[in-house]
């Protein structure tokens, strides 16, 4: 399994109930989309898969490794073999675009790759591959704060893309993104994630987007799964 959610909650310091009796896994290689109303839940559950978030009840197993529940931390080289595609990247707005990219592989690198990286990119023909990817090729010495929405978070779909991780986990990875371009983008993860057997999860707002690209879906709501459905089957 790629990973295993059993019973999972999440209970906020103020007392909201983020999530709510969780139970969820998915095979290695796998896509899954998760769609739901804002608010029920979907960036949350997508945190604790990542191990970003600790849930307050549960079990969680991620890429074969059983991160107690009283832990939000993973090891480093477990976090490394994640890929995370944020709504709005976290992305140093004075960065260069290169910089940003090759910030996917900072886990797995020495020590001091990772710091001569940010002085002097390592891999610029790496990163140039992957900008091309999401047709931002002649984006790749740019800043970061003088790109749109839209290329800002191709700029962190290229990341992901070049981290070539084990599991992705896109959080609205198309939100700012006219619907041709979205399609394609979303298209081009789930191809990514087939042709290197790793496992996919997105959440998106777009149903039909959804039900075009993905041979599962599962459904939230109030912090819960509401159904877990092959694509086919979903009205």
């Amino acid at each position: 399994m790629s990973f295993e959610l059993e019973g999972v909650g999440l209970t906020h310091a103020g007392g909201g109930i983020a999530l709510r009796g969780v139970t969820l896994a998915a095979r290695q290689g796998e896509a899954i989309a998760l769609i739901g109303p804002s608010g029920a839940g979907k960036t949350t559950l997508l945190s604790v898969i990542g191990t970003a978030l600790a849930p307050s009840q549960g079990r969680r197993s991620v890429l074969g490794d059983e991160a107690p529940a009283s832990s939000a931390g993973a090891p480093r080289l477990l976090r490394a073999r994640i890929g995370t595609v944020h709504q709005a990247p976290p992305i140093p707005p004075r960065q260069r675009v290169v910089t940003a990219v090759l910030a996917g592989r900072l886990g797995r690198w020495p020590a001091w790759k990772a710091l001569a990286s940010l002085l002097y990119p390592q891999d610029t023909a790496g990163a140039r591959e992957a900008l091309a990817r999401v047709q931002l090729a002649d984006k790749l010495f740019a800043r970061c704060d003088q790109l749109s929405g839209g290329q800002l978070q191709r700029v962190g779909i290229a990341r992901v893309l070049y981290q070539q991780a084990e599991l992705i986990l896109a959080d609205e990875p198309v939100a700012a993104l006219d619907p041709a371009l979205a399609l394609s983008t979303v298209q081009l993860l789930v191809h990514e994630a087939a042709a290197r057997g790793a496992t996919l999860v997105a959440s998106l707002h777009a149903v039909d987007l959804a039900l075009a690209c993905f041979a599962r879906i599962v459904g939230i709501r109030d912090g819960a799964i509401a159904f877990d459905l092959p694509a086919a089957e979903v009205t």
